[in-house]
């Protein structure tokens, strides 16, 4: 669980991660924020022993987060739950499902596959989605329907054989297209949504579009 500036939100998700049966330990990485997210991590870790917390002592971005995450991660599936709300551990079982039948190493919860509720917020924002998915399976020959989800559930073993470069959002089709090169079979599951708003806090932004096109062409082309 990446966290930056999120402590209205914290007690909340974690509460609600911890609750589910599913999660063996819970690794949160604090990335320098600056609104009293690491005391409030300080306390959930001590009334919890699953819960292991580390900070940044400087602003690095989403991917710097998750890659120090997978470094202290021990259990055998590894799945990114961002610190807001937007995103529901109750779809747990769901995204296990196809890696615990023996059919999948990876699986991707889809915001678009239709069967979830989904809170109705920026048109343009689904039109910028639904493009860099494109312009993702174009470059990996395979047919997600979200590749920018934060819903990602791994093997661990699969995040072994890869090396995160990205510091920022960037995270997502770099780990997309380094997961598609190691041809392992990847699922998708239908996931709700509950977006929020950029007065609620969202973070993602139009420059961070224009690098995710960037970030396709690089680790797609790069041997």
């Amino acid at each position: 669980m990446p966290v930056y500036n999120e402590a209205s939100t914290l007690r909340v998700i974690v509460g609600k991660v911890l609750e589910r049966p599913e999660v063996a330990e819970l690794v949160i990485v604090d990335d320098c924020s600056t609104d009293g997210s690491f005391d409030c991590m300080e306390e959930l870790a001590s009334q919890d022993e699953r819960v292991r917390i580390f900070r940044h002592d400087a602003n690095r971005g989403k991917g710097a987060a998750l890659r120090t995450g997978f470094a202290y991660m021990t259990a055998a599936y590894v799945l990114i739950q961002d610190a807001d709300l937007e995103y529901s551990p109750e779809e747990y079982p769901k995204l296990l499902a196809p890696v615990l039948s023996g059919h999948a190493d990876v699986v991707f919860g889809s915001r678009f596959l239709g069967s979830g509720s989904h809170r109705v917020l920026y048109y343009w924002h689904f039109v910028g989605n639904c493009f860099l998915t494109t312009l993702s399976n174009v470059f990996t020959n395979i047919n997600l329907s979200d590749m920018e989800t934060c819903h990602k559930l791994f093997k661990r073993e699969v995040l072994e054989k890869i090396r995160i470069e990205e510091d920022r959002f960037g995270f997502e089709p770099e780990i997309t297209a380094k997961v598609a090169k190691l041809k392992v079979p990847i699922y998708e599951v239908s996931i709700s949504y509950y977006g929020r708003t950029y007065e609620e806090g969202k973070k993602v932004g139009w420059r961070d579009g224009l690098w995710a096109i960037w970030c396709i062409i690089k680790y797609n082309i790069r041997g």
